[in-house]
Order: structure tokens, then C-alpha cells, then sequence
């Protein structure tokens, strides 16, 4: 079933029905890219271009530049914008620029934490270099000993 029919279902069930009380489509908009920033690795740079992406979204942009700026950032945008982005790029970029460099990732949850390790390994193998990353959760044996 499609989104649009799983949500004329609800709209139309009297069991949610007493408990909606507001619903609107959001029409949808173009996003706003800008150019990588100058200071970004090459390499980095490379890597996203073999992934397809060109540009950045205008608030990873932002992000990224802010965070090279010394600056602390939160980040609030829906579900799949590209959040990721946003701490990875200048996490892999400083780790390119200094390799004593460190990063520690903290998520609320397992199935979170595993999805980003995914994604940042994949970064992490295109750029051909030594950079290890464990998660440490619950299922981590105790205690936790060096590889």
C-alpha cells in the first residue's frame, strides 16, 4: 500500500480519527546547495563526487564551515536531510589534516549508532586510509580490550 493510501486509511478510521487533530501537506521545495568549502580535502571531496554528490545541501554547508570556524553547532532538520553530513565531513577532514586526531560519536540508540558506523566506514573506505571505528554499546564484552 502506498504512503498516500496507509494515510487516507487513518484519516478515515474511527479508531484515530478522535486523536488527530491537525493535518496538512507540506508542498515540496527545491533544495538550496552551495559549492564544497575551499578548505574541504580533496580527497574528501573526491569521495562524495564518486557518490554522486556534487554539492552540499546549504545547512551541511553551513554546518561544515561553523564547525571549522571553532564554532559548536546543533543540528534540527527531518529524518534523512543529511544531518550526517554535517559531523562527519569535518570529523574526516581533520582526521586527513592530522592523524593523531580523534572523534568520539555518542547516539541514543544501537540501531542509530550501527547505521552511522556504516555510513561513515563507507566514507572511510573510499578514502583508502587507516582510520579505525568501534561502537561500544550493551553487547560489548566486558571489559573492553584493545584489538
Amino acid at each position: 500500500m502506498s504512503i498516500e493510501g496507509v494515510l487516507e486509511k487513518i484519516k478515515n478510521s474511527a479508531r484515530f480519527l478522535p486523536w488527530i487533530t491537525a493535518g496538512e501537506v507540506i508542498p515540496e521545495r527545491k533544495g538550496i546547495y552551495e559549492d564544497f568549502p575551499d578548505f574541504l580535502n580533496d580527497r574528501l571531496k573526491q569521495i562524495l563526487k564518486n557518490r554522486g554528490i556534487e554539492k552540499l545541501y546549504s545547512h551541511q554547508a553551513s554546518a561544515v564551515k561553523a564547525v571549522q570556524n571553532g564554532d559548536n553547532i546543533v543540528v534540527v532538520t527531518p529524518t534523512a536531510s543529511g544531518k550526517t553530513m554535517c559531523y562527519n565531513l569535518p570529523v574526516l577532514n581533520t582526521i586527513l589534516q592530522d592523524s593523531n586526531s580523534r572523534a568520539l560519536y555518542l547516539f541514543p540508540t544501537k540501531a542509530l549508532s550501527q547505521d552511522q558506523v556504516a555510513e561513515l566506514h563507507e566514507l572511510i573506505e573510499g578514502l583508502d586510509i587507516d582510520i579505525k571505528i568501534y561502537t561500544y554499546d550493551g553487547d560489548t564484552p566486558q571489559p573492553l580490550e584493545k584489538p
